[in-house]
Formats: structure tokens, C-alpha cells, sequence
């Protein structure tokens, strides 16, 4: 079962990513820009994937797509103790690489 740590640990696993509060919340950033949010009210994770990819990736229990007009941006909610723990970091890595620079997906 994966915990807050775990998603800290491989959040910040990625290349020139950092932690910052966001409002109340825990954000992972690369480039000033969210590519995770923590939640531990609600244990869940919302990664910003491609609308694409998260579409292929949906599955009605871990993985949803945000309500609304962020959900249709490709904001989407991993439900992290429903999630098989290998998952995480093909995951993380998928939202890290749709607001990395180019420079690092080199």
C-alpha cells in the first residue's frame, strides 16, 4: 500500500522537481510548473497527464478524471490506496513529462 512518503519520494525522484505548499495542500512543481498535488484529507493524488493518456488510463477505481473543465485539461485524481504501488512511477513520470522543459526530456 502506497503512503505520502512514497508519492514524495518518487515525485521528487524526478529530474529538477520540488516541492512547494499550494494553498493547503503539498504541490510537486518542475519549472514552476504542478505535475502532482498531495492530498492526505482524501488519499489521493492529482496528476496532470495528457488528456490522452489519462483516457487510456481510467479505470473507475485508482485512476478518474477530475470533474469539470480541469478534468478535461488532464487533471486527474489517483486514488493512491487503490493503486498497485508499480504503477506510481510510470505514472508520476507521464505527468512530470507534460510540464517538464524540453530540455530535460532530451
Amino acid at each position: 500500500m502506497l503512503t505520502p512518503d512514497d508519492i514524495r519520494r518518487v515525485a521528487l525522484d524526478m529530474p529538477e522537481a520540488c516541492e512547494e505548499p499550494h494553498f493547503d495542500i503539498a504541490s510537486f512543481r518542475v519549472n514552476k510548473k504542478i505535475f502532482c498535488t498531495l492530498h492526505t484529507a482524501e488519499p489521493r493524488i492529482m496528476l496532470k497527464l495528457d488528456p490522452e493518456d489519462r483516457e487510456n488510463l481510467l479505470d473507475g477505481d485508482a485512476i478518474q478524471a477530475v470533474p469539470g473543465a480541469w478534468g478535461r485539461h488532464g487533471a486527474t485524481f489517483v486514488y493512491y490506496l487503490r493503486l498497485a504501488p508499480e504503477r506510481l512511477p510510470a505514472l508520476m513520470r507521464l505527468a512530470w513529462a507534460n510540464v517538464a522543459p524540453k530540455r530535460l526530456l532530451r
